[in-house]
């Protein structure tokens, strides 16, 4: 599909955390996928000005786009296309040219006369492990895990989970899930063992291997589930967004669909630490981000989390919540956002961080708003509305 030239970017290069915030930045990128498009928002070292470049892909769904940190220049573009259907994008020159994966990810075909599944849409990309350059993951929706070891051209099934009996049990029917379809997501690499890996389900649990795709184990223990159902029935876990912190990868965080929870190796029973938050606010939501250098410091957006689930802010007054230590405590960070009617969701993948000291905070709203904080969420500014549905917000550096 024939995109349009934009104009030439500021030369970038990769990302080495966790020394990032030691050397001498040129400037910040936003990656912002959306209902209709993506966009790029190059900012200035301070962060505080923003250029817009886009829309690219205008009218596509655009799920996901990720720039590889390992050599800060190739863009992947998670779409789905009115005649292309699911595939995925990639640029080799930040932006200004993008090709089609000849392979997108794809189920097996099944003999004719049996039922099979086919990929409705790629939900999340991740890049591999550093030492492993080319090389990258993709969760589907339904439920499906691929790897691509040619920079993202071609796909295959990763570890033969999509086919096997337990874990098609876990994925339920294409029919579960979430409104939009149930997906796997929140892949993650261990940055010190690429064979180390864990990915969630919604539905279906989160999941860790050490043998590189091996074997697989669910970590569902000390997870709740809605009442009514049995927690000890992996299908019915719901976990929306897992997150491993940089500085300490024996601790992850995650927000369900059943409160917050985090977890420290090798233990393997999930802790509620939401159950600090305010009662009248509660610990629902989609959405989290970690602090890349404190291990004890989280975000959260909580949402409407009532019996009818209106996956809205509470009370029309949205906020940031964050803790200082692990989970102990929360404090609302709402300085800058609206007081009143405004009944924003923000989806699991539209919130970010960057490493800069302090840390920079991001996130998209289902209407159209991108919002940005300079210093940890004490104070925030919107530097783009009406834009399409944002789907998801990533955050890298330029220099």
């Amino acid at each position: 599909m024939a995109q349009k030239k934009v104009k030439s970017r500021t030369k970038s290069a990769a990302k080495k955390a966790p020394k990032a915030s030691r050397r001498t930045r040129n400037g910040n990128l936003i990656l912002v996928a959306t209902r209709k498009g993506a966009w790029l928002y190059h900012g200035d070292k301070a962060r505080q000005q923003w250029r817009s470049d886009g829309p690219h892909f205008l009218g596509q769904i655009i799920q996901h786009l990720v720039l590889d940190p390992r050599d800060g220049k190739t863009l992947l573009a998670a779409a789905s296309t009115g005649h292309l259907g699911p595939t995925i994008f990639r640029s080799t020159d930040l932006g200004r040219s993008w090709k089609e994966a000849t392979r997108p990810p794809a189920f097996r075909k099944v003999p004719e006369g049996e039922k099979g599944r086919s990929v409705n849409h790629t939900f999340w990309l991740t890049p591999a492990h550093a030492n492993e350059p080319g090389v990258w993951y993709a969760g589907t929706s339904p439920q499906g895990l691929f790897r691509s070891e040619d920079g993202g051209m071609t796909w295959e099934a990763f570890s033969g989970l999509n086919d096997d009996p337990r874990y098609r049990a876990w994925m339920g029917s294409e029919q579960d899930g979430t409104p939009d379809g149930p997906k796997l997501h929140s892949i993650i690499v261990d940055p010190r063992d690429p064979a180390h890996l864990y990915f969630a389900m919604s539905g279906g649990g989160v999941h860790e291997t050490r043998d590189g795709g091996k074997h697989w184990e669910p970590l569902v223990e000390g997870m709740e589930v809605v009442g009514g159902f049995d927690a000890k029935n992996v299908t019915f876990h719901d976990p929306h967004c897992v997150r491993l912190c940089p500085s300490n990868p024996d601790r992850l965080y995650q927000q369900n669909h059943c409160g917050i929870y985090r977890l420290d190796r090798p233990a393997k029973v999930w802790k509620r630490i939401g159950k600090a938050m305010p009662k009248s606010v509660g610990d629902i939501g989609f959405p989290m981000v970690v602090h890349p250098r404190d291990d004890a410091r989280a975000w959260v957006l909580p949402m409407d989390g009532q019996t009818v689930w209106p996956r809205t802010s509470v009370n029309g007054q949205p906020a940031i919540y964050g803790t200082p230590d692990g989970g102990k405590s929360w404090k609302r960070l709402d300085s800058g956002l609206p007081k009143a009617q405004a009944w924003w969701t923000v989806k699991r993948q539209a919130f970010a961080a960057d490493a800069s000291n302090p840390v920079g905070l991001y996130f998209g709203t289902t209407s159209g708003e991108l919002w940005t904080s300079r210093n940890e969420g004490k104070a925030w500014n919107c530097i783009a509305r009406h834009l399409p549905e944002i789907y998801a917000v990533e955050t890298a550096e330029m220099e």
